[in-house]
């Protein structure tokens, strides 16, 4: 009996095991289809973010992730992306534009400009430095690393929430209100910039392509 007993406690403990590495496998296999790939714009953002943080080489102190602003796009898309160059993910978000880049309020850039007064985004890439307060709130301080935005500090360009990103105004505009030539996001999303973007690592803005 004894023998018996331990043939049988054997067999359903292989079956036991057999079932359990079955729904591991197909626990795994049902991750891994939740995983969606980049597309085909996103792999664009990437590849950018991956030039610019060759281009700039030592000049910033963090290479995980970059902020990529792509004014191809209108204020009423998402596009300021996340590129997390580790992970090969790409996150985005709202953002507005400078009235000095987009004088008739179109929801699209028209041009950059790093020239003080003009109220225009700068094109190039920049070092986000340490958190302060500012007009709206925490805000990030930005270093334009380029000739085209070498004057962002002396410009006061920085990272901010604003109430004109949000997608209720959207909703009833069809666009976003315009900075005076700052990186303007959603008072909701704002801390996703506080938390992974600011702190030494490279927002690079510029025309990117078509999403």
């Amino acid at each position: 009996m004894q023998r018996r007993a331990f043939i049988k406690g054997g067999l359903t403990a292989g079956v036991g095991l057999t079932l359990g590495g079955r729904a591991v496998a197909q626990e795994a296999t049902a991750v891994a289809a939740s995983v969606s790939p980049v597309t085909p714009y996103q792999r664009r953002v990437l590849d950018v973010a991956a030039s610019q943080i060759q281009r700039v080489g030592s000049k910033i102190w963090r290479n995980d992730l970059v902020g990529i602003a792509d004014f191809a796009q209108p204020s009423w898309k998402p596009r300021l992306h996340f590129a997390n160059l580790e992970a090969g993910t790409v996150r985005s978000f709202l953002l507005a534009h400078g009235k000095g880049s987009d004088p008739e309020h179109s929801g699209w850039l028209q041009s950059f400009s790093n020239m003080p007064g003009s109220e225009a985004t700068s094109r190039g890439a920049f070092l986000t430095c340490e958190w302060y307060k500012g007009k709206y709130g925490t805000s990030i301080r930005l270093v334009g690393l380029d000739p085209d935005n070498s004057l962002a500090l002396e410009r006061a360009i920085v990272m901010h929430p604003a109430w004109y990103v949000d997608q209720a105004m959207i909703d009833k505009w069809g666009k976003l209100g315009r900075s005076e030539g700052c990186f303007a996001m959603s008072n909701e999303n704002f801390n996703e910039a506080l938390w992974h973007l600011s702190g030494g690592r490279l927002l690079f803005a510029d025309r990117i392509g078509e999403g």
